[in-house]
């Protein structure tokens, strides 16, 4: 099977596309990466360049810097993403056409598209900036491209049943809908295997205030926090209180190897469609207290301890910091219910509604195949 997917290079999606990515190629399928937005880090581009030595033949990536559809300057995304996937399409002939991003369902493509919903601005203000959503030109523009990006899709896919519901209350979903969860393979570290610290760590981008880190002000923590991410708002550095440390932008190895070493992970954003970050340091070994949202409950269940407010954030962090056994617990709990969330399983999920699809349409070409004999 031939695939091409798209992507953009924050974050989250990235890390999705390249799992799913390996998992296509491991399995004997070819893959096509587009990826929008800004250009790759080094280390995207490293791993880019290494997945293409390992599989020449099978693989191909295309990088543009068409703008995101969430993005200000959104006027022209469709136009000129347009243009850049039918040449892609005719030089890769994909069977499956899956997008990241919403607007490129409305592409006039004769192939099954799908869409992986990771999120969307108006469920994202809901929780995070309300204000937002009173309406705006460049809002309008953004709705547009997602409602027809989801008209013209035969099959939309949600991360969790949470995510699933949230779209479907601010736009319309007609074609067939399911979820698949995230699944997440994490790096080996290269850092010496060392006593695991008594410290938490969160990490994140502190001027999105859908990450919640706005909660660090308001905490006196006896364990230390580790915070990373990109500390400035509009400019301005972020007041924290001495418990909190803040280290800046990591590498994904840098943070995995932090998260190695650490016990505890605060996932504090106040919207979370699947929610990455919490998973990878689970798998890490790390226990998560996280906020007490419909999402986090749905992907940890009572394998994650649950915070409302900043004073039941303390709480759990003065109560971990005292209690080993308790600690031990919490940790054997997350890293458990972590390892049910495999790149394998999302990979097969996906493949299994490809070759639905493609099942589907193969019967629908043979209906109209029949239909046309009749009339003749």
């Amino acid at each position: 099977m031939r695939v091409l997917l798209t992507t953009d290079t924050v974050g989250g999606v990235w890390t999705f596309t390249r799992e799913l990515s390996e998992g296509l190629l491991a399995l004997g399928h070819d893959v096509a990466l587009v990826s929008f937005g800004r250009a790759p880090v080094s280390s995207q581009s490293a791993w880019l360049a290494q997945t293409a030595r390992r599989w020449s033949r099978s693989f191909d990536y295309q990088p543009c810097d068409v703008p995101l559809e969430w993005m200000q300057e959104n006027d022209t995304v469709f136009a000129s993403g347009d243009k850049i996937l039918h040449e892609v399409i005719r030089r890769f002939s994909p069977d499956i056409f899956h997008s990241s991003q919403f607007c490129w369902g409305a592409l006039e493509l004769d192939l099954p598209k799908v869409i992986t919903a990771h999120s969307d601005v108006m469920s994202w203000a809901a929780a995070a900036k309300p204000d937002l959503l009173n309406g705006s030109g460049w809002l309008d523009r953004y709705r547009n491209l997602v409602q027809r990006g989801l008209d013209g899709a035969d099959a939309v896919v949600a991360p969790t049943r949470w995510m699933h519901h949230a779209l479907r209350q601010h736009l319309h979903v007609n074609c067939r809908s399911e979820v698949i969860y995230n699944g997440r393979t994490m790096p080996a570290c290269d850092t010496p295997e060392r006593q695991r610290k008594l410290q938490a760590v969160t990490a994140g981008r502190l001027w999105d205030e859908a990450k919640g880190l706005s909660i660090l002000r308001q905490i006196t923590s006896s364990m230390p926090v580790m915070l990373a991410g990109e500390a400035s708002f509009d400019g301005a550095p972020m007041a924290l209180p001495s418990a909190v440390t803040f280290l800046g932008r990591l590498g994904e190895t840098e943070l995995a190897c932090l998260l190695q070493q650490s016990s505890v992970y605060i996932a504090a954003s106040v919207y979370e469609p699947f929610g990455l970050a919490p998973l990878e340091a689970a798998l890490c070994g790390c226990a998560v207290l996280a906020r007490n949202l419909d999402s986090m409950r749905e992907v940890w269940g009572d394998a994650a301890l649950y915070f409302k407010n900043a004073a039941e954030l303390e709480a759990l962090l003065s109560a971990l910091s005292i209690d080993p056994d308790a600690l031990h617990q919490a940790q054997l709990a997350s890293s458990t219910r972590a390892r049910q969330f495999t790149a394998e399983r999302m990979t097969s999920s996906y493949l299994a509604l490809y070759h639905s699809l493609l099942a589907d349409d193969n019967e629908s070409d043979e209906a109209l195949e029949e239909l046309v004999v009749d009339a003749l």
